[in-house]
């Protein structure tokens, strides 16, 4: 089948600022919110069926996203401003007002024919303007949005946000916002909170915690040369598939999450198909959310990054050759080193010390993120609920092809489960499509 071909046709992008005037401030940003790997933007795509119940005067989505916008900023005026440079390479963000950049286009497509939608989509180009983005954050408005309208009265909603500023659950609380004052309500039913100083470090930062995800180990498989190779795809993983991965990984007893059994089987298929050398060292690498871990707890309608991470390590052997199990007991044991309070603290202060420095993908690392039930889908700007509604591709620019996103998906069956996202060498992934077949029929045999 031919690949699918569409034209785009956008006005010029306009500067959209918050409609009444909001506090002109500079703000700080915690040592989280300010790693070196968070500057840069990620792509959000939602995708809208027509709706023939919106009134006639009421169902251009471009113009009502932006009213919303102008009303939405007036509360998250951050949004607007422009993160400056500060001592020590750290930024602030100065809440200057200037706007969120915002284009309106239209496609001469129709949703129907988009097919099947789920990360990556391989059209996200065109329905989001990225060009128009510097590599200088300091140059770039911290909040895109493209709303294109599809031949069919359906539309796309594409933000594109600097993960500098909120972390998943930061941005989706704002498009929540977003969506409430696109229906109609005067303020966000939550309001929203900085309070970044929460996380400062300690006037002596202590490291009281191993920080395996924050060690900088170099150690080179090959894969940076390849990147410029990758293959992008996603895999479907329904209900039936995930009650046997987790019967072969724990047992008819035991428990595990979801995203324990699908990080276990995806790291492991990948590690089998990179067909790394048996001792060397692999990595999975993984958020851990720690607005409810860290005491006291961050406060309600907080949007920053609160997220730490977690690491899981072996070798390539020992996690080819061994049973699921052992994966996901390394993957468990993992989160309970670090969803605590301790944890959090000293990833905080180690940022402090060493420069706030990326998490460490070098060599064989992985990682994944699970945003299945964070509810991008639910997300109703009055059109209805989205046939999807997540992340665009399948990793940010700091972890291009060594991350896996985790997105809530129904198939053309109508099965719901969970699409996994990810790019690989493009040699490879047959290999690792392989190996996850391999994985799920085995235990359908069980």
């Amino acid at each position: 089948m031919a690949p699918l071909r569409f034209n785009v046709t956008r006005k010029p992008a306009v500067l959209v600022p918050p409609s009444v005037r909001t506090p002109n401030e500079f703000l700080y940003l915690s040592s989280i919110d300010d790693q070196v790997g968070y500057r840069c933007h990620a792509p959000i795509l939602q995708f809208y069926p027509s709706n023939p119940l919106k009134e006639k005067g009421d169902n251009d989505p471009a113009r009502v996203m932006r009213e919303a916008l102008e009303k939405v900023l007036v509360h998250y005026y951050p949004f607007a401003g422009r993160f400056r440079n500060a001592p020590a390479g750290k930024l602030m963000v100065d809440c200057n007002g200037e706007g969120a950049l915002f284009v309106e286009a239209d496609a001469d497509v129709k949703l129907e024919e988009l097919g099947e939608l789920r990360a990556p989509f391989p059209h996200w180009d065109d329905l989001l303007h990225p060009e128009i983005v510097s590599k200088d954050v300091t140059k770039s408005p911290i909040i895109l949005i493209q709303v294109t309208r599809l031949r069919c009265g359906g539309f796309v909603f594409a933000l594109l946000w600097n993960h500098t500023m909120s972390d998943a659950r930061g941005i989706f609380q704002f498009m929540s916002a977003l969506s409430e004052m696109a229906k109609g309500a005067a303020r966000p039913s939550l309001l929203p909170v900085w309070k970044r100083e929460i996380l400062r470090p300690l006037t002596t930062p202590t490291v009281k915690s191993p920080l395996d995800a924050y060690d900088q180990t170099e150690v080179d498989d090959g894969e940076r040369d390849r990147v410029k190779e990758l293959s992008h795809n996603s895999f479907f993983f329904g209900p039936k598939e995930i009650e046997l991965l987790k019967r072969e990984a724990v047992g008819q007893q035991g428990r595990c999450t979801t995203f324990d059994v699908l990080s276990a089987c995806v790291w492991r298929s990948r590690t089998r198909a990179l067909r790394l050398p048996a001792g060397r060292e692999v990595r999975f690498i993984f958020p851990i959310d720690s607005r409810k871990i860290i005491d006291p707890p961050l406060p309600e309608g907080f949007y920053g990054n609160a997220v730490v991470f977690a690491c899981a390590k072996t070798t390539a052997g020992e996690l080819g050759n061994k049973p699921l199990s052992f994966a996901v007991k390394l993957i468990k044991q993992a989160i309970r080193m670090a969803a605590n309070d301790e944890y959090v603290r000293s990833v905080i202060d180690f940022m402090e010390l060493k420069g706030r420095h990326p998490i460490t993908m070098a060599g064989a690392a992985f990682s994944a993120s699970d945003v299945s039930k964070m509810g991008f889908r639910d997300l109703d700007f009055g059109w209805g609920k989205a046939v999807y509604g997540g992340p665009a591709g399948s990793g940010m620019e700091a972890l291009y092809g060594k991350l896996c996103f985790f997105t809530a998906h129904r198939n053309t069956k109508g099965w719901e489960g969970i699409a996994a996202a990810l790019s690989l060498p493009s040699p490879l992934m047959h290999t690792f499509e392989d190996e996850i077949s391999t994985a799920v029929a085995l235990q359908s045999k069980i």
